[in-house]
């Protein structure tokens, strides 16, 4: 399965960089990124960051229209994940009821509950992490309005981070850059990578003082009332 997904990222980056001297490529990078809203296996970061690099060490495409389609292409795609969640909830959905899938909903759903906006912001840098929170966001009934405005902030600082990747690494190996590519999209992945590990260690302390404080919670609201209930 990884052998599958690593060469359909390596075919669409290909197929990509054919189009990048073509209008069609802008097309292209707003599906793509869109799609990748909802399906992982789409390598949006990748495909951001690569055109980042073409972008400065050939001038095309144009680095402004590659910014603006990738925010628009991944604000459409946090919609429609938040609208699948809303429509179908996450246990329809086949790369969402895998281990790590329903570890990173059931993190969602915690977190969506006491920081939601926080944390769609810092999931959005993390490919199934935002896929299981966007939708988990659905599901579970977070206002839209909010979602909407959350989700704008979150595509806009998603698409700048990724374009300054491909200029960082285009800036410091410009004289190859195929390098320039591959170091770009290694250090687009592990930041994504670290930013995963950091939302889940935050994600487990706050369950653990949330667990810590339970009992004195419980036992506070035991004398309420002969049948446990506390009035309204």
């Amino acid at each position: 399965m990884i052998e599958l997904v690593t060469q359909i990222a390596a075919d669409v980056e290909a197929w990509i960089l054919a189009l990048t001297s073509s209008w069609w490529v802008f097309v292209a990078l707003f599906a793509l990124c869109t799609i990748d809203g909802f399906f992982p296996p789409v390598p949006s970061e990748s495909i951001v960051i690569t055109l980042a690099v073409t972008a400065h060490t050939t001038g095309m495409p144009n680095i402004w229209l590659v910014l603006v389609v990738a925010m628009a292409g991944a604000w459409c795609g946090d919609q429609i994940a938040f609208s699948l969640g809303r429509w179908i909830s996450t246990d329809r959905i086949p790369w969402l009821r895998t281990q790590r899938g329903r570890r990173a909903v059931e993190r969602a759903e915690r977190a969506i509950a006491h920081r939601g906006a926080s944390f769609i912001l810092g999931a959005r840098y993390v490919p199934i992490g935002r896929v299981a929170v966007n939708m988990t966001a659905g599901a579970v009934g977070y206002r839209r309005e909010r979602f909407v405005a959350v989700t704008t902030v979150a595509a806009i600082m998603w698409a700048v981070y990724s374009v300054l990747i491909g200029l960082a690494a285009a800036t410091w190996l410009g004289h190859s850059t195929l390098l320039a590519m591959g170091v770009g999209v290694v250090g687009g992945v592990l930041t994504g990578f670290a930013i995963d590990r950091v939302m889940a260690r935050v994600a487990r302390r706050r369950a653990g003082r949330a667990g810590a404080r339970e009992p004195v919670t419980t036992s506070a609201a035991a004398p309420v009332g002969s049948s446990g209930s506390v009035p309204s």
